[in-house]
């Protein structure tokens, strides 16, 4: 809590000084720096910062509802807009720790591919590394038992985030190698999480409000095994981290009148457990933060290694399709968690649950 704590408190003058440093040393410094920060996986577990304003969510987060439903329903999904006219993709190009660059640009088919196109053997690979304790990252997730929220009779993938965290911003690149084991994406978006919290370079599910605070609902993912559901909370990019009330956010999805995400933002409510963003739902196994501290190579290799935070799209991408590094197969590892989370919803039935270090994971970790 102590470390979470520093890690809130750091204004937003000292986070664009450190990302103006491009020194080998003071790479080193950044990523050490940023473990510390990262410690605990989410932002603080009963204390959110609401419009810069510290509030106190659940006093208790141990409390359980004494029912919860189980959710089967039909839907249609909220099919959002390729592009917002208000926050449109910007061109110019900005320093680190200042960046909007191509915020809101769609990946190309190319970039798009190393996502949907990732090859088997990579998570296979990374698996077996991580049932063997030899991913250097710290990759873990400790899940719990929910019901299973069946929409269109498929088991489903629920997803509470931010834009401006940077928990949320690493682990996004996890959930989409994850979710193409089951699916494929037709649009994914470049974002950031915000400017006063590590202006790391992240995925977007859709077009991002990156200006205001709502909530941004649905992507353009298909699954035959699965739905996906992500609920995004959107606040002003160039500020720090800030995330809406609970009720607020409910509010807000409530006036779209759409049954599937009612629903689902219901059982995070019945569920009681929410303690920062990421929170995500992977079929029966409910994840409080994020499932990794991968922030870049650590200790970094080479000179040439850089922490998350200083890079661009494109080398995150270059990374992930090489996975020749411990940045590259700690996302591997990372999104293993949550494919095993979801073949054991499935009943196994998709071709990647048949790979040894899946069927491995999920024993292991009993999901």
């Amino acid at each position: 809590m102590y470390l979470k704590s520093v890690y809130l408190a750091k204004t937003k003058t000292e986070n664009v000084k450190m990302h103006k440093m491009f020194s080998y040393a003071s790479i080193v410094i950044s990523i050490a720096a940023l473990l510390l920060a990262v410690m605990a996986y989410t932002h603080p577990p009963s204390k959110i910062i609401y419009q810069n304003q510290t509030k106190i969510i659940y006093s208790n987060s141990s409390q359980k509802p004494a029912n919860i439903t189980a959710f089967n329903i039909t839907s249609p999904i909220i099919q959002p807009p390729l592009f917002l006219q208000g926050n449109p993709v910007v061109n110019i190009t900005g320093k680190f720790g200042d960046r909007l660059t191509n915020i809101n640009k769609p990946l190309n088919s190319t970039e798009l591919s190393v996502i949907n196109n990732a090859p088997n053997s990579y998570f296979e690979t990374a698996g077996q590394m991580l049932i063997n304790n030899s991913i250097v990252n710290t990759v873990s997730a400790k899940a719990n038992k929910v019901p299973t929220f069946i929409l269109n009779g498929k088991p489903t993938v629920i997803y509470l985030g931010s834009i401006t965290c940077i928990f949320c911003g690493e682990n996004r690149w996890a959930m989409a190698l994850a979710l193409s084991r089951f699916g494929n994406f037709s649009n994914l978006f470049e974002g950031y999480s915000s400017l006063g919290d590590g202006d790391v370079p992240t995925l977007y599910w859709s077009p991002a409000h990156y200006n205001n605070a709502t909530v941004d609902l649905g992507s353009f993912y298909t699954s035959k095994y699965i739905n996906f559901l992500p609920i995004e909370d959107t606040n002003p990019i160039t500020g720090g981290f800030v995330v809406q009330p609970i009720p607020t956010m409910q509010q807000e999805i409530n006036q779209t009148n759409n049954t599937a995400y009612m629903d689902a933002f219901k059982l995070i409510v019945q569920l009681n457990n929410f303690q920062g963003t990421p929170y995500t739902i992977w079929g029966s196994d409910q994840i409080s933060g994020a499932d990794a501290i991968d922030f870049g190579n650590t200790p970094p290799t080479s000179s040439s290694d850089l922490a998350i935070q200083n890079m661009t799209h494109a080398q995150v991408l270059t990374q992930l399709s090489n996975f020749n590094d411990q940045f590259a197969q700690s996302e591997y590892a990372a999104a293993d968690l949550y494919v095993a989370m979801i073949c054991s919803s499935i009943n196994n039935t998709a071709p990647v649950c048949s790979l040894p270090a899946i069927n491995s994971i999920e024993v292991k970790n009993g999901y």
